[in-house]
């Protein structure tokens, strides 16, 4: 097919990009929530938001509802679609509001009303139904498109989040303006689906988790290990040419050390527990911890000697582990974790030096993109929110750090978005967001621009007056999270690892027995140049021993059979061009050889 003849893409915007998906989705979650209630007249209803690709209500019901009962209630949200009811919207003081919720016995809206401020607004569907809502909605329910809404799952929640409240049931559902995006997003879930690292992750023999491990703590298989491994690899190569320098740092340290960093202070929720001697330690978090950054022990290695100017820039690089003490519910394959390594670099430079290196940082991660084929992202300007208190230092050093980043995406004219409240709490940050072959977005290589940090150390150089100076820091992480790219990796290559990355990048494979000699000669001749290959000694059919090198996803297959050992060739299959034909040994030694070294397909 043509590009002139491939279909038009369907663009499905996010809830937050699109007033009118807000009011589809409000609407849709209130017909819904009637709907519910008609045929389940027990249910009491609690909070029913929209959601970045849909929406969901939470019901205190009796009934467990099924997938059958999923199918019903769709039905009877047709009926109240097809009713044409006008959706309206009522201003009520708030004695007005309790008096009602009373009368209707609906303890939750009770709760939900002591918490809100006036004015108290309420959208009825008709005279038939309602519930308390800021909106927005549409201005009736025939706006709705009965073929463009479905009803997804079912599933467990607590009222407020908390445990030790009341369970409840939360039907989830999605709304879309027409049917063929409703048609375009139910395609993308079942891709995703079948792209799902966790599915691939555990066929292609790359990580487990295991139970008497605990949740978020992924375990890595030799192959998957190797996976692990090129990467590193790559990243250090890449680094090393431009003056990285390798460092190793403990997985623990004191609370002290956190405390002066600040991590204590605005991070200690998302930190695992204090280890102590003693309770009476304990409650003075006075202990060690399981690091949740590696910084602070890289300014502890700046700091172990008095730096001059002409030592700067210092480039600290590590594969360091690091843990975080994320909630169960929010734990996702290897996406979301508990122990998780970054590709962490630390940057000590003067302020004259931060923009070229700065520029330079950037350089790195848009090479690394492009050799991992990460084609489709933009960048954030990660700025604080200056009404929030979860910053510290001063408006002078972040007014500095923002106008860094400010003056190098316009320097290198790129496209950029500026994103309030998401810095760190020390530091403004340029973010990498890409969108993966689902439009699903995930935060890849970020840089950080940080003045405080070294503030709070009290960090030093000599500069050719010899005199103190403070340094500037710059924090880099072109991966991220290990374990979360290679899960963004599996699903964007489907498991289909380009050439350079893949665990094993060729697999021979022998008509007979007899060409097992052959076969295993030429593997030897790829391994000695450092080529992934091995040989296939199970005994099967040809055609079973082909369908498992496609299965495990090998990018080329070397068949062997008597023709070819009498010419010295080799017959090749490619995951990217299918059937190539008898080559000579030689030949195919020498392309794999420089497809590699080139980062590109045989």
């Amino acid at each position: 097919m043509s590009n002139a003849e491939q279909p038009e893409k369907i663009h499905l915007p996010k809830t937050s990009e699109s007033e009118t998906l807000k009011k589809i989705r409000h609407t849709t979650s209130h017909i819904m929530a009637m709907a519910v209630q008609k045929l389940f007249p027990k249910a009491l209803v609690t909070i029913g938001p929209w959601i970045e690709n849909g929406f969901y209500y939470d019901f205190d019901s009796p009934d467990a509802f099924t997938d059958k009962d999923l199918k019903t209630i769709q039905k009877e949200m047709i009926k109240i679609v097809n009713q044409k009811l006008p959706v309206v919207r009522e201003e009520v003081s708030r004695a007005e509001a309790e008096t009602r919720i009373s009368a209707l016995n609906e303890p939750y809206k009770l709760e939900i009303l002591a918490g809100l401020q006036e004015p108290i607004t309420l959208y009825h569907l008709g005279d038939k139904w309602w519930d308390l809502c800021a909106g927005p909605h549409l201005e009736n329910t025939g706006d709705l498109n009965p073929k463009a809404f479905k009803l997804e799952a079912v599933a467990g929640a607590y009222w407020r989040g908390d445990e030790t409240k009341a369970q409840l049931q939360r039907i989830y559902g999605t709304a879309w303006e027409t049917p063929e995006q409703l048609a375009e997003y139910e395609r993308r879930k079942e891709e995703a689906i079948r792209r799902d690292h966790r599915k691939l992750g555990k066929e292609l023999g790359l990580f487990i988790f295991s139970d008497l491990v605990g949740p978020g703590l992924p375990l890595w298989t030799p192959r998957g290990t190797l996976l692990r491994s090129i990467l590193e690899d790559f990243l250090k190569k890449e680094q090393t040419k431009r003056g990285y320098l390798p460092v190793v740092t403990p997985h623990i340290a004191k609370t002290d050390l956190f405390m002066k960093s600040g991590h204590r202070q605005k991070y200690k929720e998302d930190m695992f527990p204090i280890m102590a001697d003693n309770l009476e330690d304990i409650a003075a978090d006075n202990g060690f911890v399981m690091k949740p950054m590696n910084c602070p022990f890289h300014i502890q290695i700046y700091q172990s000697e008095l730096r001059s100017y002409r030592d700067l820039p210092i480039r600290y690089a590590e594969f360091g582990t690091v843990y975080r003490y994320e909630q169960s519910g929010e734990l996702g394959g290897l996406t979301r974790v508990r122990g998780f390594t970054v590709d962490d670099s630390h940057l000590f430079v003067t302020p004259e030096q931060l923009d070229a290196e700065f520029l330079s940082v950037v350089d790195l991660i848009l090479s690394v993109f492009e050799k991992l084929r990460l084609k489709n992202f933009k960048a954030r300007l990660s700025f604080r929110d200056p009404d929030s208190d979860k910053y510290i230092g001063t408006d002078d050093t972040w007014n500095k750090a923002e106008n860094a980043i400010q003056r190098a995406v316009e320097k290198l004219g790129m496209p950029h978005f500026i994103g309030i409240g998401e810095a760190a709490f020390y530091g403004p940050k340029l973010d990498f967001i890409f969108s993966d072959a689902l439009d699903r977005e995930w935060q890849l290589g970020t840089v950080q621009v940080d003045y405080i940090l070294p503030e709070r150390f009290e960090l030093e150089y000599i500069d050719e007056h010899s005199s103190r100076q403070r340094p500037v820091m710059i924090h880099r992480a072109p991966f991220g999270s290990l374990e979360r790219l290679i899960g963004i990796l599996i699903e964007e290559y489907a498991g289909d690892f380009p050439l350079w990355m893949a665990p094993v990048q060729m697999r021979l494979v022998a008509v007979a027995q007899d060409f097992l000699p052959f076969a295993k000669d030429v593997c030897a001749k790829l391994v000695a140049l450092g080529v992934r290959a091995e040989v296939d000694t199970s005994n099967e059919r040809l055609g079973k021993m082909i369908r498992n090198a496609e299965k495990a996803k090998i990018p080329v297959v070397g068949i062997v059979g008597g023709k070819e050992v009498e010419d010295n060739t080799i017959s090749i299959r490619t995951r990217i061009g299918g059937e190539l034909g008898a080559i000579g040994v030689d030949e195919v030694v020498k392309r794999i050889v420089d497809s590699i070294g080139n980062f590109s397909d045989f």
